[in-house]
């Protein structure tokens, strides 16, 4: 499956139509993001039931900040519009797939709980 180019336009749609969506923030100009590309490429070739798309934070600069991605490249997931991982740096093919596991694995329902319960304490604190 080819790879989703997000924009700001489209961006909040993809993320809410889909379960599971691996978002690439990078830029042409960043030599570990086109390291990184083809392993991407090559993981949503393999993972043809999740949704792989990419930011390119030079065109989407309000989209990136929103992110507070501070470097590239930075690869976050979203399950069930809960962002469940988010870590710059290009990873190995053999960590990217470990991560694609370990997101898998998750108990959204737990995840979710955990969200709130966060939430609620951070709201106590306020």
């Amino acid at each position: 499956m080819a790879t989703v180019e997000l924009t700001k336009e489209n961006f909040d749609r993809t993320v809410s139509e889909n379960d599971f969506i691996l978002i690439d923030f990078w830029a042409s100009w960043c030599a570990p993001c086109r390291q990184f590309g083809p392993v991407y490429e090559r993981a949503s070739e393999r993972h043809g039931d999740l949704v792989f798309a990419k930011v390119d934070t030079e065109a989407q600069q309000e989209l990136a900040a929103a992110f507070d991605i501070r470097s590239i490249p930075t690869l976050m997931i979203v399950r069930e519009n809960v962002a469940v991982f988010a870590q710059p740096g290009a990873l190995p093919e053999t960590a990217l797939e470990d991560v694609i596991g370990q997101a898998r694995a998750l108990d959204m329902d737990e995840v979710r709980k955990s969200v709130a319960e966060a939430d609620a304490k951070g709201a106590e604190s306020a």
